[in-house]
């Protein structure tokens, strides 16, 4: 293969893991109306799951994942996205934890009426679309729910820390990992206009 061709590797998955280890407890909740045990979570991390280059523009696919020691540390993806959701959301979480009011992202679709997912979950399935994720805060957590298209009913997915400690990590951590997912696009884009 031409490496003039080829996109940087960039190991968003080591870059962004983040140890959950010395705040306070958290947990995804792994089965729909509670069918299974919540997991504890012990690290979080962003992965670049796709790059696409389709209909005349780049995408990428990004999933959330958590990892647990009742897991053997292997990750498990909890939502996904695309690349306009990581900022927004990082936002979000540091509105809802600092005012201590709940905040509600709405999902909104693509305006040219194309049907690509822009946010999934995948706690009560294979990859549920969601139209709506609600950051709840309480003393010690942020509870993220979402709410899908179809039956409109809100399901609790995880928890992430509301300490000081966690959010000035977590949002260096998204900065980092949005300027890579841009990167990312901008070499996709470049390698197709690049193209014959």
């Amino acid at each position: 293969m031409d490496p003039s061709n080829a996109l940087t590797d960039r190991n968003l998955e080591a870059t962004t893991t983040l140890s959950l280890k010395r705040e306070p407890a958290c947990f995804a909740f792994l089965g729909g109306h509670a069918a299974a045990a919540p997991l504890p979570i012990d690290a979080i991390n962003l992965d670049l799951a796709s790059v696409d280059y389709f209909g005349g523009r780049a995408s990428l696919w990004a999933t959330f994942e958590v990892r647990s020691g009742a897991t053997n540390e292997q990750p498990t993806a909890v939502i996904g996205f695309d690349e306009t959701f990581l900022r927004p959301f990082t936002r979000a979480l540091i509105e809802a934890a600092a005012s201590r009011n709940p905040y509600r992202m709405t999902i909104l679709r693509e305006p040219s009426g194309a049907h690509r997912q822009r946010v999934v979950e995948y706690v009560t399935g294979p990859g549920t679309a969601l139209t709506e994720v609600v950051l709840t805060p309480y003393d010690t957590v942020v509870v993220i729910s979402g709410r899908a298209a179809d039956d409109g009913e809100e399901e609790t997915l995880f928890q992430l820390p509301r300490s000081d400690s966690f959010l000035r990590a977590f949002v260096k951590m998204t900065y980092q990992a949005d300027q890579a997912l841009r990167d990312t696009l901008a070499d996709s884009e470049k390698l197709a206009r690049e193209r014959p």
